[in-house]
């Protein structure tokens, strides 16, 4: 079991290094030029208007909406199919049985990165930026929502939110920023695993996600509130859809194997 463990924490390991020496793919590279000519047109004022619309998305969520959004997935059958496939890795001590449990997660990820790329894309279309926040919040959380429950672990609670606040901050940020967030993701988790009280402002945790949130997308969105060209924004929710379910889905593991 050890082996078995050892084995694939390491590979765990190198997955994420990859990702914090080089958090920029193909397309943001390819892209960077573009979006450094576009952010000079953006106007002022829209970067703290995107900040607010997160930030009340978050808000909004966290008090009224998680049971809403527990609506898109059956909590209970992903619960159940982990406790089956934790028992099932734990008594044959293999890379199958461990696959098991990867794979309803892979298969969430897949469904929500559409849904993401369709509501951005139809918006887009008309013209309207920032009136899908509430929703494309939404889909993140779900998105992180249904990993954690893949690898046996609720979210309900406030040290959790925490957690999963610090896992978008890691995902969308780079350089030290990202290595900065990244050992706070870490140490966040050993507290919860380990029963450690922790000390924070949730507050302040959510405007400093807002903010993340806002900086990532605030080029797409300007975009996507252009009529017709607008639709190219849709680009912007899958990559930051898929940047941070690769992220959760590499420390969400993580989590499992330590434990």
């Amino acid at each position: 079991m050890r082996d078995i463990v050892k084995k694939h924490l390491n590979k765990i390991n190198k997955k994420e290094e990859k990702i914090l020496k080089n958090n920029k793919g193909i397309i943001d590279v390819k892209l960077e030029p573009l979006v450094d000519k576009v952010e000079s047109f953006v106007p002022e004022g829209l970067k703290d208007t995107l900040n607010k619309a997160f930030y009340n998305a978050f808000k909004l969520i966290f008090e009224k909406g998680t049971k809403i959004i527990e609506k898109s997935y059956n909590k209970k059958r992903i619960q159940e199919k982990h406790n089956f496939h934790d028992f099932s890795f734990r008594k044959i001590k293999n890379r199958r049985t461990l696959k098991k449990i990867d794979r309803h997660a892979q298969r969430s990820n897949f469904i929500n990165m559409s849904i993401s790329t369709i509501e951005g894309a139809g918006l887009g279309f008309l013209g309207m930026g920032l009136p899908d926040i509430p929703l494309f919040t939404a889909v993140i959380l779900k998105t992180i929502y249904e990993i954690s429950l893949s690898y046996g672990y609720l979210y309900e609670l406030d040290d959790e939110r925490i957690y999963i606040l610090n896992l978008i901050n890691a995902a969308l940020t780079t350089d030290e920023t990202q290595k900065k967030y990244n050992f706070r993701v870490d140490a966040i988790s050993h507290n919860i695993d380990n029963n450690l009280y922790m000390e924070y402002d949730m507050d302040k945790e959510i405007i400093r996600t807002s903010k993340i949130l806002a900086d990532s997308m605030l080029t797409s969105k300007f975009v996507q509130g252009i009529p017709i060209v607008g639709a190219v924004g849709s680009i912007a929710n899958y990559r930051i859809i898929n940047k941070i379910s690769k992220y959760a889905s590499i420390k969400y593991k993580k989590r499992y194997l330590k434990r």
